[in-house]
């Protein structure tokens, strides 16, 4: 028995001294780790401020691998995959992200929107519109909601954008009606394509319900009556329109003169084009002018605009005439406005990085770099 418990008493200072060294040798491993991980993170961070992407890449895949469990290391590091355009990388890190069992909840919604980012970046809709829907009810309702309207809107599905944008603003997330107006436009302009003019009306009445001030319903709806032969109602429903907005009138000035030349009495429709060109002498209401002028008016009208508006589009409207037909003054004028035009595209491009100017530099401004200045003219088109 005496012999039994010396042995013991022997053995149990022994089994204490083996199990603080233990200790303190795992003690220092963790805390080697420790040290390694975020020195590798706060290279990677140095790495990526200093614009070095790829460098980057490593040291976080480096900073990962000391500490996988880590999760902000691995949205930074696939954040950092997407911006470099690596997705198939990317997708594979918040895949890994959403497989992890001890992952709490919110970053687990925030994995998935960071995957259907990767998804949506990398062209692929369908399992983008698949991972933004399994992110409704979540912190990142709104946002998924958001990227899957202006997923419908690439795609032209209409209907599917107008159900997410009304739903967004039943949340309280804006007011939607002037987009969901275009959509409505959209669809009427489908319907008309597909000879479904009954279909293609409703859908414009609707727009208009929702945004009365909106400019694209009236613009359509008087396109439709001039296609249609109403060229009487096409004026009617444009001079509504210019009443509420008279910004619009380049949008349609050219489609009002061809269904005013088609009415009997084009009296009223010139005078309006004319006050409306006097307010904003445009290229665009000019054109609409001339359509309901004779050619010596026409000839004028021309001249007149090329020294009221120098361009290099009234110069290219001048040009249409025959040179007999020309002023004394209008060589002059179109020289001005061809040089005039020509101006900012004549430039000097630095050799070494690209940097462009207008004035010869012996010293680039952007890489400060020497003699990189080719003497000779480069006119960007």
């Amino acid at each position: 028995m005496d012999f039994d418990l010396q042995w013991l008493l022997i053995a149990l200072p022994l089994a204490f001294a083996l199990g603080w060294v233990a200790s303190r040798f795992d003690l220092r491993q963790v805390r080697r780790d420790g040290r390694e991980a975020p020195k590798a993170y706060f290279k990677g961070l140095n790495l990526l401020l200093n614009e070095q992407q790829d460098k980057a890449i490593d040291a976080f895949i480096e900073a990962v691998q000391h500490d996988p469990d880590t999760t902000e290391l691995h949205f930074g590091l696939g954040n950092l995959f997407r911006r470099r355009g690596d997705f198939e990388r990317a997708v594979r890190v918040h895949q890994h992200l959403l497989e992890r069992a001890d992952l709490k909840a919110m970053d687990r919604h925030r994995a998935q929107h960071a995957l259907a980012d990767d998804f949506m970046k990398a062209g692929l809709f369908d399992r983008a519109e698949a991972a933004y829907k399994a992110l409704e009810g979540t912190a990142f309702d709104t946002e998924a909601r958001l990227a899957l309207l202006s997923l419908h809107e690439r795609a032209r599905d209409w209907r599917a954008a107008t159900d997410v944008a009304s739903e967004l603003e039943r949340r309280g997330s804006g007011s939607f009606a002037t987009r969901v107006a275009h959509y409505a436009c959209e669809l009427a302009l489908q319907a008309d394509a597909a000879g479904q003019p009954a279909q293609a009306e409703q859908e414009l009445q609707r727009a208009r319900e929702i945004a009365p001030r909106a400019v694209r319903p009236l613009l359509l709806a008087g396109q439709r009556l001039a296609r249609a032969g109403q060229h009487a109602a096409a004026l009617q429903q444009w001079d509504e329109l210019l009443a509420q907005h008279p910004a619009a009138w380049p949008l349609l000035a050219l489609d009002y003169a061809h269904s005013a030349a088609a009415c009997t009495d084009c009296h009223a429709a010139r005078q309006r084009l004319h006050a409306a060109y006097e307010a904003e002498p445009d290229l665009d209401l000019l054109q609409a002018r001339l359509e309901l002028e004779n050619q010596d008016v026409q000839r004028q009208l021309l001249l007149e605009h090329l020294q009221r508006q120098p361009t290099l589009g009234a110069a290219a409207k001048v040009l249409e005439l025959p040179a007999a037909q020309w002023d004394t003054s209008t060589p002059r004028q179109l020289q001005q406005a061809v040089a005039r035009a020509a101006r900012p595209l004549q430039r000097y491009r630095c050799a070494a990085c690209g940097f462009e100017a207008h004035h010869y530099f012996w010293q680039c401004p952007g890489c400060q770099g020497w003699d990189t200045y080719p003497p000779r003219r480069m006119e960007a088109l």
